[in-house]
């Protein structure tokens, strides 16, 4: 008699009544907000090759034989020309590589405000 009673309510059909929206019109307004944070690090390295060079005034490069000589060259040495005048003497050297790095750091931050507005009717 049970499981008949269980039956009976299973099997019945659900009744409803209908529900009418009491609105003719109306809107909806969402607002969305969004943070975007990058950061980024370039990273650069300049190489190069291996570099000797010399620039002088009143001045030569000369090898142990008192001849003109290959800038750096063994055993080159350099003279004034002329005692009396004023001289200059630079010299460059510099091996193969890395000759500069730089690290460049930064962040975007980026706000975005999004409004949307619906509007209805029936």
């Amino acid at each position: 008699m049970r499981y008949l009673l269980l039956l009976l309510l299973i099997t019945l059909p659900a009744k409803s009544q209908s529900v009418a929206p009491s609105f003719t019109t109306g809107s909806m307004t969402q607002t969305v907000t969004a943070t975007q944070t990058i950061t980024e690090t370039i990273a650069i390295e300049r190489v190069g090759g291996a570099l000797t060079t010399w620039n002088g005034d009143n001045i030569k490069a000369i090898d142990a034989n008192g001849a003109a000589s290959a800038v750096g060259a063994t055993g080159t040495t350099y003279q004034i020309v002329d005692t009396a005048l004023p001289w200059q003497l630079d010299i460059l050297t510099r091996a193969a590589g890395v000759i500069e790095t730089e690290d460049i750091t930064r962040t975007i931050e980026t706000d975005t405000v999004t409004n949307t507005l619906s509007v209805f009717a029936q």
